[in-house]
Parts: C-alpha cells; structure tokens; sequence
C-alpha cells in the first residue's frame, strides 16, 4: 500500500511531464482499437447483407462465377426457368424464385456518366421479384413495369443526383438497355457501395442473358420447421440425375462464401494497419525509456532518502513499475475510446471513397478494450522496466548529492560492440538477400536483414552521437557562433539520451526511405520494360477488369487511322503435359499481330508459329517444370467446352514482369473449341497507328469509345504515367499511415527536451545570470532539437535506403532490374526533418525562456 501511494503521488506531482507519454501510448492504442472497431464493423456490415440477401437454399449453375467475379464471355451462366417450377413442387419448399443477377454491366446516365462505384464495389444488374423487397423497399415511385423502366438504389441516386424520369443506359454484353427511372429503392440494411438496377424479368432475361427462358439463380424458402440442410437436401434428390449440373448453397454457406470474398480485402487491410500501429508502439517505446529515465535522475536524491529511511531495492522499483502501470492505464484507456472515433473517422473516408458504412453498423467487440487496454498496459511496463532497475540500484549516498546524474560521455564499449555486430550481421543479411539467386530465402535474408540492422542501429546510435552530431554541428550549428556550439555540447552531453530520442525518428524515416526507393524502382523497371518490348501505340482496357463488350469492340475496331487491332482474351482450360502431369492454367487468346504489339523473346521456337492452327506457346517455367520442348502436344481441356490437342510451337522467356509465364494460341483456335456464347471477350485491346497518324489514330479512339465511359485509352506516355500514379497513391497511404509513428517521434522530441530544461533548471538560471538572453536561450533549445532531429532524419534515411536497395536487387529476380534512388524526396525528408526539430522545440523553448532567473539558481 506504501509502494502504491508513493507511486501515486509521484505520478500526479509529475502528469505534466508523463502528458506526451501518455499522449504516445493514447495514439498507439487508439490506432489498434480504431483498427478492430473498423474492421469489425465491416464484417458486421457484410454479415447484414448475406443474411438479407441469401435465400434458405441457393440453386445456380455449376459454372456460376464466384460472387466477386466477373464472367470471361461478360454473361453470366444461366440455368433453364423451368427448373424454378420443379424446385418449387419438392416436398418441404415454400416458394421459390427465379433471379436473373449481372455484375458484367456499367450503368451511365443521360450525360454519358458513369454512375458505378469507383471504390472497387460491384455494379449489379438484376430482375426486380418479391424476393428482392427482403433487402430493400421502394422509397418512391414504383417498380419496374416494362422495358423502358429501370429503379436504383438511394445511394446512387443521391450520389448522381438523379430523379424518377432521368434516363439510364445500361451497358451489357448483349447490347445496351435504355430506361427512365421509374422508383428509387432504400436498403433495409446497409449497402458497402454497390451501384443496383431493376429491371422487370423479361427484360432482364433479354437484355442481361439474351433471351427469354433463363435465369441464373433460384432462390428457395423453406416450410416452417424445415432445416437448409434438409431442404437442400431434398431438392438435390428431386433433381436426381440432373443435379450435377448445379450448385446447391444453404444461406449458411452463401454467407460463409461472401465472407471469404470479401475477407482477403479484409484482413490485408486490418494487418496492414495493425503493423503500421505495432511501428507506433516501437517508437513509443524510446519515448517511454526516456521519460522514466530521465524523472529517474532527476529524483536521485529523492530516492536516495527513501533508500536511506528503509526503502528496498524491490520497493523502489515496484514504485517505479506502478508509476508506469498508471501511465499505461490512462493512456490506454484514452486511446480505446480515441480508438472508436478514429474507426467512425476511417468509416467517413471509406465512404467518401465509396464503400458506404453506417455508423448503426458500428461494433466494438469485447476483445477491442481488452487488447487495447493489455498492449498499452504490457508494453508502457516493459519499456519503464530498464529505468526501474535503475532507479532501484540507486544508493543512500545519493541523498547526499545533487539531483540528477553527470553527462555520460561514452556510450558504454559493451554496447557499443553489441551494436557493431548486430549492424555487421544486419548489413551481412542484406547483402546475402541482395545475391540471393531465389525469391523466397532471398525475402527471408531480407526480413532478418532489417530488423537486426534496424537494432543494431538504435543499440549503436549512442556510440554514433558523439561523431555525427560533431559532424553536422560544424555544417549547421557553427553558424550561429556561441550559442550554435551549446547547443551541440547540449546534444553531446547524454549520447545514450540523444541516441534514444533520434532512434525514434529514425524508425520512421528509415521506412519511409526504403518504401520510396522500392517504389521508385518499381516504376523506372516498369518504364524501362515498356520501352523495351511494347510495340504497341496504344491500349484499351476496363480499370475494373470488365470485359470488353462487342458493341466497343466493333467501335474501336472502325477508328480511322489504325494499322491493326490485336484482341487479347483470356481462357481457363486444364491442361496435361506429355507426363501426364495436370494444371490449371490461363491461356492468352490473341490475334497474330501481338507479336508486334509485345517483343516477347524466345528461348526455343518462333512466336509467330503459335498461332498456326491448333498450336501454342508455353513460358520458359512451366516448360521446365513439365519438361516441355518444341514440337510436344499438350492436352487442352478448355473450361465449358471441347478438349484440344495442341501443339508447342515457341517457349518464351519468363525474363520480365508483362506477360511472364503466359501461353499464347490464335483466337480461332479457341472458337472452334469452345460454344459461341462462352467464346470470352476481350480483356484488353492493343492497337498500333499507321506510320504519321498516331494522334490522329489516339483522338479516333477516344472519339469511338465515348459512348462507353468503362474503357480507357492509353498511349504509351498515358500508361506510364498512370503506372507511376497508382504508385504514388500506394506510398501516399503508407506514409499517411508511418505519420502516425513519426508524430509520436516527435512527441518524443519534444518531452525529451522539456524534461531536459526541468533537469538543467539551475544552469539555465545561471547562463541567463551572466549574460544570455532569452532569444539566445531559445535559439540554443531549437538548435539542439534541429541537430537531434539531423541526427535522426540521418541514420533514418541511410539506412532505408540500404533496405530499399535490398529490397530491389531481391525484385530484380522478378523482373523489375532498374535501382532508382528518388533523391529529391531523400532531401526533401532530410531538410523537413530540421523543420520537425525546430517544431519540436517551441514549446520547450518558450518555457525555458520564461523561467524566472533567481528561481532557476535557487532550484535544486
């Protein structure tokens, strides 16, 4: 109970300067309870919209697409209308439904806009049927009652401002269908995002199948008292011998398969945040070591007299631990509620970017406070363990001393060598990763490589103050005469403080340093490989993976100025090499001209031999994984259709990253195997300019697809730079995400130096005694934050960028060869680092510059 209240009282006598500690613990938590508060909430929102969309037992056909996939054929398998009327006479069904549901489908209104979701939600097109009023209701208007009627979601609407009597086009591969709205419908649950049109069932079934007759889907309810199980399986026996034909789901495990669509999305974003918050953590840590480390020296002889009245070693440091254990409490509990707000937060950005989450969805399991609230506890503990020790070693003879403890020149040889070799075997294991001749030990090479240099770094950086700080006080600091040299004796007086507290900036930077030259490099390979094997003028894709639709096709394919089109189509099919050994494999259907429009080296054979009839091409891995040479017949059993013997007429080499590994066959071969109606579209389309007329060739295609706003075209320049703009966005998250670990660095900064005036209260009262103002006592303050900050930025930024060259040697065996160091955002960091520092100290300053001078001598 003694240990308690001391530590209590020690811990109220100093919250002002456990704030920012608290403060980093606060923001740590909020960033891992804010991460499973979204997270959980999402799953939340799915689980709703399975469990009100599924009926008791799901009837489609055997080839139905996942729910996440878009058909290659761009229509969707069907199964016969009759068959609804067979379901619905077995024994145990209540009602059963026909659906007809397209996600192969773009929607435009009457501006020529496109009205889908732009954040990777689908955009659906289905038949309106009692069973859709499940999931949602009509807000106004009403349903769809013909071919010239179409009813849309809310979301949509409100979105695109659009009103009953405003005309759609829907967009499908069996032609466009035109419509005026005549209902907008409201979800019962929460809709992630989804663009949804209604069309009555006849127009569905033309417009989205083709004809009459066809559905995809037959939705099945249950008598009262009947399990799914049990429905499922009674519908099973009633089809008999035709039940291999379809698929049969119970609501349970069409749930469970939405789950699984959406949870790979789901779990890289919840582990992705979870690591960048486990980052905060780290550098929280040096924040917390320094506090506790530096109230330790300043309360030495306070503890000196507990030793001296009967304190314990144990005592003294159990009193230290509880303080920490405080601390931790209330920045954990600050950070679970901060992280329910960043959650709500996340949720707006996500719908600002188009998925919807409703706050009504909101879900904090009762596992969020509990990790929350163990991490920030268990990890402000551990970090506060070393300073208890310490604190518990400190003698009675301390009593008899000043506060606090002399400037420790040295960093100790101990560690100093424990850092030498932890760096050495670090920088060995990049260097082991970077000569790796295979991907995966290389990756692990890597991963070793990074956290022992990355500790060698933070044990070493003490031993590294005194000759970088040095260095950087003669390019900076001199110039500031007298007070520019106190503040580097200021930064060299606790090598291990300034080593902690610029670790903790280094961390972040370190990542940010090594992330740009990995994206870097992965553009200018990207570039270079471009230049060197596309051949074609220009690319026509979908930026959701649509297929390209006949009507588009035929346009683009009519653009004056074009020497040749090369339509790129992809099919499944399983094939077995000479051994007899089976795989599943994509086969790329083009026409003969794309060996114009991609330079693909050869290691055996000619490329253009592939597209003789029933021949092929294999890349250069799976012929020596299967032991395929030219000349060899592959059996070809292609997805819905026949089986083909083809020929091996080329093997590429799976030297680059575009295409690697594809196989090649003509486009006629795969339509003589395969019905007309499952014959794909094409995934892409590649098109070279006649000699001169390029800019005119790229106007006419743009001028031809306009009536279809899904398809992009792209010269050459344009590709690039949307390559370079998609890596951008990808850095841009993750370093909004490091900001977090670099603010907490900085909070870092600024208690370190805050702690440092309490502790050099006497000397500042001194120096401002004979003769130092307070602008040159601020000026010294914000010089030392600049140069522990420097300090940082360079260890940080040095040793990113060793990983990031690591990082791309171990790429280049996939492909991307070209190292690029971004030197303008390596300098960009560097120079803000020392705008960081001077932020850092501004409040620290001023309060030092506000101390009154007698009162600062007078303090002990």
């Amino acid at each position: 109970m003694t240990v308690l209240k001391t530590s209590l009282r020690n811990f109220l006598a100093h919250k002002g300067r456990m704030a920012l500690s608290a403060v980093a613990v606060l923001l740590s938590v909020a960033f891992v309870s804010g991460t499973l508060v979204f997270t959980d909430t999402m799953n939340t929102t799915f689980d709703k919209l399975f469990a009100s969309t599924a009926s008791d037992v799901t009837v489609s056909p055997k080839g139905a697409a996942g729910n996440d996939e878009v058909p290659q054929s761009g229509r969707p398998e069907s199964l016969p209308a009759s068959l609804v009327e067979r379901v619905r006479k077995v024994e145990g069904v209540k009602d059963a439904q026909g659906s007809v549901t397209s996600m192969s489908v773009t929607v435009v209104d009457a501006k020529n806009e496109n009205v889908g979701p732009t954040g990777g939600a689908p955009t659906i097109a289905v038949n309106w049927s009692p069973y859709e009023l499940r999931s949602v209701e009509l807000a106004s208007g009403h349903e769809p009652r013909g071919p010239t009627d179409v009813v849309v979601d809310a979301g949509t609407a409100e979105k695109h401002r659009l009103k009953i009597g405003d005309t759609l086009r829907t967009i499908a591969v069996t032609g466009d269908l035109t419509a005026k709205i005549s209902g907008i419908v409201e979800f019962k649950v929460t809709n992630p995002g989804a663009t949804v049109v209604y069309f009555d069932t006849a127009t569905a079934q033309r417009g989205l199948l083709g004809r009459e007759g066809l559905f995809t889907q037959v939705m099945v309810d249950a008598e009262p008292g009947v399990g799914d199980d049990a429905l499922k399986a009674d519908v099973a026996a009633a089809l008999g011998a035709d039940a291999k034909d379809y698929k049969l789901h119970t609501a349970a495990e069409v749930a469970d398969a939405g789950r699984e669509d959406v949870a790979g999305f789901l779990d890289v974003m919840k582990y992705a945040m979870l690591g960048f918050a486990g980052i905060a953590f780290l550098v929280g840590i040096f924040l917390i070591v320094n506090t506790f480390s530096m109230l330790v020296a300043q309360r030495t002889r306070e503890i000196g007299l507990m030793r001296a009245i009967g304190a314990g070693r144990e005592q003294v440091n159990r009193s230290v631990l509880v303080e920490a254990l405080l601390l931790g409490l209330v920045g954990s509990v600050a950070g679970v509620a901060a992280g329910v707000g960043l959650a709500v937060g996340l949720m707006k950005i996500m719908s600002s970017m188009g998925m919807e989450l409703s706050t009504r969805d909101l879900t904090v399991a009762w596992t969020t406070p509990v990790v929350g609230l163990a991490l920030g506890i268990v990890v402000t503990v551990l970090a506060a363990y070393v300073p208890a020790r310490r604190a518990g070693k400190v003698s009675p003879m301390a009593a008899l001393r000043d506060a606090g403890t002399p400037a420790d020149g040295s960093a100790g040889r101990v560690r100093g060598a424990v850092g030498i070799a932890l760096t050495g075997a670090g920088a060995a294991a990049l260097v082991a990763a970077a000569r790796a001749e295979e991907a995966k030990p290389g990756s692990l090479w890597l991963g070793l490589g990074v956290v022992l240099s990355l500790l060698g770094f933070v044990v070493v950086g003490p031993l590294l103050a005194g000759g970088v700080v040095r260095v950087l006080g003669v390019v900076v600091l001199r110039v500031f005469g007298p007070v520019g040299r106190m503040a580097e004796r200021n930064a060299l007086r606790n090598p291990r403080r300034t080593g902690a507290t610029a670790a903790a900036l280094m961390i972040g930077l370190a990542l940010v340093a090594g992330l740009s030259v990995v994206g870097s490099s992965m553009v200018a390979s990207a570039t270079e490989e471009l230049d060197r094997s596309v051949g074609a003028d220009f690319i026509v894709q979908s930026g959701t993976g649509q297929p390209i639709v006949p009507q588009a096709q035929a346009a683009l394919e009519k653009a004056p100025g074009l020497d040749h089109v090369t339509r790129y189509k992809v099919v499944d099919a399983r094939i077995t090499d000479p051994r007899g050994k089976v795989s599943t494999a994509d086969l790329a259907a083009t026409d003969p001209t794309y060996v114009k429009d991609l330079r693909r080296e050869t290691t055996a054979g000619t490329l253009t031999d592939a597209y003789a009839e029933d021949a092929m091409s294999v890349g250069s891995d799976y012929a020596a994984e299967h032991g395929v040479k030219v000349g060899d017949v592959l059996t070809v059993a292609f997805t819905g259709g026949d089986t083909a013997k083809l020929r091996v007429a080329a093997i590429t080499a799976d030297t680059g990253q575009v295409d690697k590994g594809a196989m090649y066959t003509h486009v006629s071969t795969v339509a003589r195997h395969l019905p007309a109606e499952r014959v794909p579209n094409s995934l892409l389309v590649l098109a070279s300019a006649k000699d001169g007329q390029e800019a005119a060739a790229y106007r006419a295609l743009k001028d031809a697809l306009s009536p279809y706003p899904q398809y992009k075209v792209s010269n050459q320049a344009d590709y690039k730079e949307e390559l370079q703009k998609q890596v951008g966005q990808l850095l841009n998250i993750v370093y909004g995400l490091l900001a977090l670990a670099i603010v907490v660095a900085v909070l870092g900064v600024v208690n370190t130096l805050a702690l440092s005036v309490v502790e050099r209260t006497r000397e500042i009262g001194l120096m401002r005694a004979i003769g130092l103002s307070r602008r040159q006592l601020r000026r010294m303050i914000r010089l030392e934050s600049v140069v522990i900050a420097l300090f940082g930025a360079l260890l940080g930024l040095g040793l990113g960028m060793g990983w990031g060259t690591a990082a791309q040697k171990l790429l280049a065996l996939e492909g991307l060869g070209v190292l690029e160091i971004p030197w303008s955002t390596i300098v960009t960091v560097f120079i803000g680092s020392a705008f960081v520092g001077l932020f850092a100290a501004l409040v620290p300053a001023f309060r030092a510059g506000r101390m009154n001078v007698l009162g600062a001598i007078a303090s002990e």
